[in-house]
């Protein structure tokens, strides 16, 4: 990459750090502070659930602003959205004006995470992509990993400190990219998009049906599911099984953060480039897949441990694959296709904690057997797709 490109990719790299980071700050307080306020395990979860139902709701919209408008002022609106997010967090005691601070905080990030992507799109080469799409997807790894651990320091000195510094690192945010991102070059012309305008978010979600890059999405929902669905029940299943104490789960957790970083920093790009998108799908679904299987027969934390770095190694290499696979095939439609992968991936996040808590509490292994199944007819149908677009390529070459 030039130094301008670097330039562009480390504020990038920056703002989804911070956006990805400031909302990770309040994970480990936010269990104590609603009981502060008399709400418990049903606002918890609704607090995901609606963080991530705005999300999704947004992005299909937001991906075609991104194209219209720029990705500069996508990114600026949404880390805008996510400071007033946090802003009203801190501000209020009110369950239902915390509610409304995850719909702001959703709109937000369905603002941010797709105009991002499609802004790394615009500024490297189709060789470049992937490294690109590796170099954000570690810093939002980055951010999982030091937020929870900044927020629980923070907690010491007040339930609400978190809040009110994450707001704040989040307006610092907003202003650093006013003032040094500059807009990216390549937006579709108006023509181009007048038909399309009003859509809604049923018939964008109909459109992407009909996209070559449809499978890519359904991978993407798929690993979102259960990537979701094991984080949720991780912490009750240790503990449950194993006696696992706070410290052994927090130490899970981070190592699986760490894993994720140095992997998408320093070995998603050799891997592409030495066997391909297609090869290191089927490759890391199969070993998503055995990870889930493996989940089943755990006798001890540590195997439980190792086998979540597995998941989470195989997860972190498949997200910028897929996103990458997905820029290559969107063309000129970059902000689309990323805020259709956003939406895809928070459907993935809707669903996965909702029904793996429900599976839970019928049978704590429930979860991991669902997401073994999705696994494998995923995997089943990559292939079945990658086939047939190798027969499509054939018969294209043979016409001409």
């Amino acid at each position: 990459m030039s130094a301008e490109q670097k330039k562009k990719m480390f504020i990038l790299m920056v703002n989804m750090f911070i956006a990805i980071g400031s909302f990770g700050i309040i994970i480990p307080i936010l269990p104590a502070y609603l009981e502060s306020i008399n709400q418990g395990g049903t606002a918890a979860g609704l607090m995901i659930a609606i963080f991530a139902g705005a999300q999704l709701i947004f992005s299909p919209i937001a991906g075609k602003w991104a194209d219209q408008y720029g990705r500069r002022k996508m990114i600026i609106y949404g880390l805008a959205g996510l400071t007033l997010s946090m802003f009203v967090f801190y501000a209020v005691d009110s369950i239902w004006w915390l509610y409304a601070s995850r719909v702001i905080g959703g709109i937000g990030a369905a603002l941010l995470v797709p105009a991002i992507f499609a802004y790394v799109a615009d500024i490297t080469t189709m060789d470049q992509r992937a490294k690109g799409n590796s170099f954000v997807s570690a810093a939002m790894s980055l951010g999982i990993v030091i937020g929870p651990g900044i927020g629980g320091f923070l907690a010491d000195f007040g339930l609400k400190m978190p809040f009110l510094i994450s707001a704040i690192v989040s307006l610092g945010a907003v202003i650093f990219s006013i003032v040094l991102l500059e807009d990216s070059e390549s937006k579709m012309t108006t023509a181009a998009m007048m038909p399309q305008d009003n859509e809604s978010m049923a018939r964008k979600m109909v459109r992407s049906v009909k996209m070559p890059y449809f499978v890519p999405l359904i991978i993407t929902l798929v690993m979102s599911f259960g990537l979701m669905a094991y984080e949720s029940v991780l912490g009750l299943f240790v503990d449950n099984q194993f006696g696992a104490t706070p410290q052994e789960i927090a130490l899970m957790i981070t190592s699986t953060g760490i894993i994720s970083v140095i992997v998408q920093l320093f070995v998603v790009d050799r891997v592409v480039r030495r066997f391909g998108e297609g090869m290191v799908l089927n490759i890391f679904l199969a070993v998503a897949a055995a990870g889930f299987l493996l989940s089943l027969f755990a006798t001890s934390y540590v195997l439980f441990f190792g086998i979540t770095l597995l998941i989470f190694l195989a997860t972190s290499i498949l997200r910028p694959v897929l996103n990458t696979l997905i820029s290559k095939m969107a063309g000129n439609e970059q902000g689309f296709a990323m805020g259709m992968n956003n939406a895809y991936m928070s459907i993935g996040n809707v669903l996965g904690p909702t029904i793996a808590g429900m599976l839970y509490d019928v049978q704590i292994l429930y979860p991991f057997v669902l997401g073994l199944v999705f696994l494998v007819v995923t995997l089943v149908m990559t292939m079945i797709w990658q086939k047939r677009s190798l027969k499509r390529e054939m018969v294209v070459k043979t016409e001409h």
